[in-house]
């Protein structure tokens, strides 16, 4: 069989061995009446992890974000994000159809959202334009390339917005925590919500966490409910999760490396994309090219499989499957293009 390394996402990952066991031995209850052990010791802990007094596990990451959007906005409220957030680009326009709301979109080139730019919108409020009700970031920031926050910008948003909640997508955050050395606890701080995936860097099977304040999260679980997030005996999945917070999130810095290493010589393999290596920071490669596609299908018909996020810009991830041996296999293919 010939030979294929998964750049696709980090969302290909496996259960390990000890998440395989642990789900096997799991004690399990009905999660609807709040008497499912494990799901409730793994919310517990992601609650502790990021500093919050709750959390609720749901199935995706779509859905942590979607009920965030449902309990922080009310039908015809703005929520102020940039363009290229995944709550904005990648849910399938969850919001407006699940919540009946309405971004406002603010330019993430960089990864970031600037605090005067989304002071301008908040402010406009004042001229007959629609209520803001949150602002949400994404941290890392996938588009630009897996792009950490640093905790000085975010906590500069927040005081610029005040009281006003804001909702972090966490998806990969403790990737963000990894190469920016902050803890996971700091980074949620100023946010009122955040979510974090375990199926996509720490390799659990299936399952993101929405944390937050107690009265908030007892409304998002009615959300959970409503959306058909409820998952009864769940925790099999839930003790994969736990497996994944205690031993996946250090790891994380390997995928970072080996990711920096393709990097550049994604570089030198498409010099005409200005491709700046060290502007990938965590697990994601991801440049602009007329050819996008074209370098997709190129690559893939040679055993190395990736993909495009928007028509002109490519994405590799590197995660728990993907070894050194791997990446040198990759680095071979791009130097004989």
């Amino acid at each position: 069989m010939p030979r294929r390394v998964d750049l696709r996402s980090d969302t290909v990952t496996q259960p390990t061995d000890a998440m395989r066991e642990a789900m096997s031995k799991a004690v399990v209850g009905d999660v609807g009446y709040d008497e499912d052990p494990t799901i409730n010791e793994l919310e517990r802990r992601f609650a502790g992890i990021v500093g919050k007094e709750s959390a609720i596990f749901v199935p995706s990451g779509v859905m942590a974000n979607q009920i965030a959007v449902r309990v922080l906005t009310s039908p015809g409220d703005v929520i102020v994000a940039g363009r290229s957030q995944h709550v904005v680009s990648f849910e399938m326009g969850a919001s407006a159809r699940n919540s009946s709301v309405q971004f406002a979109l603010i330019d993430d080139a960089k990864g970031i959202l600037r605090a005067d730019e989304v002071l301008d919108v908040i402010d406009a409020e004042h001229d007959h334009q629609p209520h803001v009700a949150i602002v949400a970031i994404e941290n890392t920031h996938m588009l630009s390339g897996g792009t950490p926050w640093e905790l000085d910008d975010v906590n500069a948003l927040k005081r610029a917005i005040g009281s006003l909640p804001l909702h972090l997508d966490g998806a990969r955050l403790f990737n963000a925590s990894v190469a920016t050395g902050i803890s996971a606890s700091d980074l949620s701080a100023p946010a009122t919500t955040v979510t974090a995936c375990l199926s996509k860097g720490l390799g659990a099977p299936v399952g993101s966490l929405l944390a937050g304040p107690t009265d908030v999260m007892h409304r998002a679980s009615i959300e959970r409910k409503r959306l058909g997030g409820t998952m009864r005996q769940a925790g099999f999945l839930a003790a994969a999760g736990i497996v994944a917070l205690e031993t996946m999130i250090e790891r994380l810095g390997d995928d970072h490396v080996r990711a920096r290493v393709l990097a550049e010589e994604f570089a030198k393999a498409f010099p005409e994309s200005s491709y700046d290596p060290s502007s990938c920071r965590t697990n994601i490669v991801a440049f602009d090219h007329p050819r996008a596609r074209d370098i997709v299908e190129e690559l893939s018909s040679k055993g190395v499989l990736g993909g495009t996020v928007a028509p002109r810009r490519v994405r590799f991830v590197t995660h728990l499957g993907v070894n050194d041996d791997d990446v040198d296999f990759v680095s071979d293919i791009l130097a004989h293009l």
